[in-house]
């Protein structure tokens, strides 16, 4: 880290932000900037909510399109 970037304050990353780096976190395609940004101004327990919140809609997400799946099928 250079001089400059330890004198600027951290910014926190706004919901939007977090939102983002969630979804890029669980398909693995996080850049280390926004890596570096979560890790140096984000809240552990905001990533947390977001995290569980990412899996419950995904969990969710995925019942409703297999029940539409096998309605469609038939079965």
């Amino acid at each position: 880290m250079s001089k400059q970037d330890q004198q600027t304050p951290r910014k926190k990353p706004n919901a939007l932000q977090v939102a983002f780096s969630t979804a890029s976190a669980a398909f693995g395609v996080q850049s280390n900037k926004n890596r570096e940004r979560d890790f140096s101004g984000g809240s552990i327990y905001t990533f947390m909510i977001a995290g569980l919140t990412f899996t419950a809609i995904f969990i969710v997400v995925m019942v409703v399109l297999v029940r539409a799946v096998l309605s469609s099928a038939g079965l």
